[in-house]
């Protein structure tokens, strides 16, 4: 059996449900846009918990090999996937800020 399709679809769904419980803190909380979806990216990790609980059912006979081994790949992917988004095209600093700031670090080296 092809596991790949259920991994897929609870990381659709995980993705999707903390994007819905984070975002509109943002909103409420003033971010601009691109800041609120960076920060809702960043936060719709479970690792720690997610790593835990799977461990838990694992240890505990609630679940099996295989679907420990779903879960952890979903859990592992919510962290993954979200963080690459949230760089790729959300970064608050762009590409022009990044290179003020790395001016402003050189400038203050050449300073003795």
């Amino acid at each position: 059996m092809n596991y790949a399709w259920i991994v897929l679809a609870f990381l659709t769904v995980k993705i999707i449900t903390k994007y819905i419980g984070i975002r509109p803190l943002t909103v409420l909380y003033g971010y601009k846009r691109k800041e609120g979806i960076y920060t809702t990216l960043l936060m719709a990790t479970g690792l720690t918990f997610g790593s835990i609980s799977a461990l838990f059912g694992l240890n505990h006979g609630f679940i099996n090999k295989i679907q420990y081994s779903i879960i952890v790949t979903t859990v592992i992917l919510s962290a993954v996937v979200p963080t690459l988004i949230a760089q790729k095209f959300f970064n608050p600093l762009s590409n022009k800020d990044m290179s003020d700031i790395k001016n402003q670090e050189t400038g203050s080296e050449e300073v003795e």
